[in-house]
């Protein structure tokens, strides 16, 4: 094929499908398998079109929030899924996925590659409405998945309804009426013994 452009944009859209064999600790509600990282994309995505009215920001672009939702985890195909209450693993994290970003983004022609390098370093840096609303959603969808699993993830890793309060916490000034629904949740597990104090 001539069209240079047309191939590396398939290349990219056949390499991120590899997001599929990316597997996260959260199981898929209903199942006793784990939830990939592409189907966590496709739920955030889904929130963003459904939550978005719960933003801080009045002015939200909902199809730049799925944008950053879409692309946030595809430096995972090479720097894997980073549990977040991995202390350990956080510690080179952000190296491993600028590596990672580093080959992958840079398979589609250079002004997309650039676009996709934006979003995702936006998302991380967590400083626009958007981003925010989107780091409040990634935060928020595992929490519903434990509550549906009883606790699966945080009941195998130990983790506390401190450690818990904290990872969503950052909901409390963007998503105000999102905390009060993560906290309820949250007090309902530790009832529910789905997790500890």
């Amino acid at each position: 094929m001539k069209n240079e452009r047309l191939m590396k944009q398939m290349q990219f859209i056949i390499e991120v499908d590899k997001l599929k064999k990316v597997f996260r600790q959260n199981i898929v509600i209903g199942t006793i398998r784990n939830e990939n990282d592409a189907e966590h994309s496709w739920h955030l995505a889904i929130m963003a079109m459904l939550l978005s009215e719960y933003s801080s920001e009045k002015n939200l672009d909902v199809l730049k929030v799925i944008k950053l939702v879409i692309v946030h985890d595809l430096v995972e195909i090479d720097a894997g899924d980073t549990f977040c209450y991995d202390e350990k693993a956080q510690e080179d994290k952000a190296e491993r996925e600028q590596k990672a970003a580093d080959r992958i983004f840079n398979i589609l022609p250079d002004d997309q590659a650039e676009e996709i390098f934006t979003l995702w370093r936006e998302f991380e840096e967590r400083k626009t409405p958007e981003a925010k609303f989107a780091s409040c959603l990634d935060r928020l969808q595992p929490l519903l998945l434990n509550y549906h699993t009883e606790g699966y993830t945080w009941q195998n890793t130990d983790v506390t309804s401190e450690k818990v309060l904290n990872r969503n916490r950052f909901l409390e000034e963007n998503t105000p009426e999102l905390w009060e629904y993560a906290k309820e949740i949250i007090e309902d597990s530790v009832k529910r013994g789905f997790l500890r104090l």
